[in-house]
């Protein structure tokens, strides 16, 4: 058996040994659309595309550069091809650590990315850090951080069908980038 994914547009992805042409943003906002916060234990599904959209408009609301909502749309993509581990699992295997990483940057090199400053980065972690704290607020009533961070939006957190946060989440990308959908 081969180490490679099948993808909803039917390539066959190698995570371990990522190709950028093989990335595409339709598989991308698929796949996450169907992906669960929180390993699932939200009070009801609410995916990792629409964590991914809340931090876009959360970066493009604290006027964060065009490079950096792209950023945070696209800062959880990996996961679309490798699943995602929880932070006290990944923390514990470096391995998978470094699978993540490699994938992550094959992706924002995709998407014209590969050059994120330090400080670009660290906002992107900011705003993430900020939704984190909110979603499990409102999906599982408990606080992240003992002092809620700023955020700059009022996200909705309410389930959604996952073929309309799809599409959303590719209007978005097209809009970020000055085209439109495909």
């Amino acid at each position: 058996m081969s180490d490679y994914i099948l993808t909803y547009s039917k390539i066959k992805f190698f995570p371990l040994e990522p190709v950028q042409e093989d990335i595409k943003i339709e598989d991308i906002a698929h796949s996450l659309s169907l992906m669960t916060r929180a390993n699932g234990h939200c009070s009801h599904f609410y995916s990792v595309a629409q964590h991914s959209i809340h931090c876009f408009q959360e970066a493009k609301s604290r006027g964060y550069s065009k490079r950096e909502q792209l950023g945070c749309l696209l800062h959880d993509a990996s996961e679309s091809y490798i699943s995602d581990l929880t932070r006290p699992v990944k923390r514990n295997m470096p391995e998978y650590f470094a699978i993540e990483e490699k994938l992550q940057s094959v992706i924002y090199d995709r998407f014209g990315l590969s050059d994120l400053s330090t400080e670009e980065r660290q906002h992107i972690e900011a705003v993430d850090d900020t939704l984190l704290h909110y979603e499990f607020e409102t999906l599982m009533k408990f606080q992240i951080f003992e002092i809620p961070p700023d955020k700059a939006t009022e996200p909705d957190f309410s389930q959604r069908d996952f073929a309309s946060v799809e599409q959303e989440f590719l209007a978005i990308y097209f809009s970020v980038i000055g085209m439109r959908s495909a």
